[in-house]
């Protein structure tokens, strides 16, 4: 039988990349079971729970931390972290937790525990900012480009982004969850649209559903002849990657052309065992694209950036968008001015390979959609070139004069 080598991340490494593991078969792969700061999460916090129940998603929901009282045990919250008399969600997997703990550099732990700027609202700000709902012509769907809709099919996630855009659903417990009668209606709108050629399953986190919710909603899809291409949305290889399993990859598969937009917005994201997450949804055949929002204190660093665009490329993900940061209520700690965004587009052009290099982009508020920003490579124009500027800094010359 042919030697498989699967390719996966040591984080303990000094190399920026990860120390490549290599393994003989899915078997041997499976045998690799937690990165280190998770074995020691578990040993300390949980030493009752066995290594089938850690890696078991469903042990992971269940004992998710959703309250300060329980994230208390774990660590000291900071003057600006909320206390329990703050009513804003809170949900962190054991796993995910296991890194905020053990990186025990913020970089995490901002994105995941609530902050008392959470509840200062800011100039700009609005609950949905996108105009989504304004969007909507029937529950779950979201109707802006005349070609594609998005599907929104829960308002759960095994992990809460302090930073989500759709957050408003959160704290107004909207929810579609497992309910048929109103996903059939959503599908009925798909139906009868026959312009509609590509849906983006999203949410909340459409992982999160049992394999026999998600593939009834793949089948009803994928029978609409003019849906040419299925998408999903999800977090769930970063905060939950114990749900991507052979099971789950092997019900996708039947339903190709089937892509996947995921989330990182760290290296430190890219453990053993998101990568083999990652490994497992592309060895189904399942082209996949990360989303980043640029996060201040977080991503902002043209270095963290590159490495974090690195990692993904490693685990055979393609850096796709990097968004500014939405303005939902209270995420002005969060969101950078648009010239830092710029500023590592410029940073990665010519520094690194095309792959690594996201599309920056605005989703502009008020539902325009995204538009895209680069630096200022165009620099001038003449009846016979124009100037433009590399990303050295030089400028060169192209001819650029139509003959008659």
């Amino acid at each position: 039988m042919e030697k498989i080598n699967f390719k996966f991340f040591d984080q303990n490494s000094e190399d920026p990349l990860g120390k490549i593991k290599d393994f003989e078969s899915i078997e041997d792969m499976n045998r690799y079971e937690l990165n280190e700061l998770s074995k020691a999460f578990l040993k300390k916090y949980f030493p009752d729970v066995s290594l089938n129940q850690w890696n078991d998603w469903k042990w992971q929901l269940k004992n998710s931390i959703t309250s300060y009282s329980e994230l208390s045990n774990f660590l000291d919250l900071e003057d600006e972290e909320l206390s329990n008399n703050l009513n804003i969600p809170l949900r962190i997997t054991p796993y995910y937790l296991s890194l905020i703990i053990g990186k025990n550099k913020g970089h995490l732990r901002k994105t995941a525990i609530p902050s008392i700027f959470e509840t200062l609202e800011s100039f700009g700000e609005e609950e949905d900012p996108l105009a989504e709902d304004n969007s909507s012509p029937v529950p779950g769907i979201v109707h802006r480009y005349p070609d594609r809709v998005l599907f929104l099919v829960t308002t759960f996630c095994s992990t809460y982004c302090r930073y989500c855009t759709r957050s408003r659903l959160l704290s107004e417990e909207k929810t579609i969850d497992s309910d048929k009668n109103k996903w059939d209606a959503a599908l009925e709108y798909i139906r009868n649209n026959s312009n509609i050629r590509d849906v983006l399953i999203s949410g909340g986190d459409p992982l999160t559903l049992s394999n026999q919710n998600l593939e009834y909603l793949l089948s009803k899809i994928r029978h609409i002849e003019h849906v040419e291409i299925i998408r999903i949305g999800t977090k769930v290889p970063a905060v939950l990657p114990q749900r991507v399993d052979a099971e789950l990859a092997n019900m996708l598969s039947k339903y190709h052309p089937l892509f996947m937009s995921l989330h990182f917005s760290h290296p430190d994201e890219l453990t053993p065992e998101s990568a083999r997450a990652c490994e497992t949804l592309a060895n189904a055949g399942i082209p996949l694209g990360s989303q980043t929002v640029l996060l201040k204190g977080v991503n902002d660093e043209i270095d963290t950036m590159k490495k974090l665009m690195h990692k993904l490329l490693m685990a055979r993900v393609k850096p796709y968008y990097l968004y500014q940061c939405d303005p939902i209520p209270g995420s002005s700690h969060f969101r950078t001015l648009v010239e830092k965004g710029l500023e590592i587009m410029s940073g990665l052009r010519g520094h690194t390979s095309g792959y690594a290099i996201p599309s920056f982009v605005i989703d502009a508020p008020g539902g325009g959609g995204k538009i895209p920003l680069l630096p200022k490579y165009l620099q001038d124009k003449d009846e016979n070139y124009i100037y433009l500027k590399n990303y050295r800094g030089k400028i060169y010359r192209y001819p650029n004069k139509e003959e008659k």
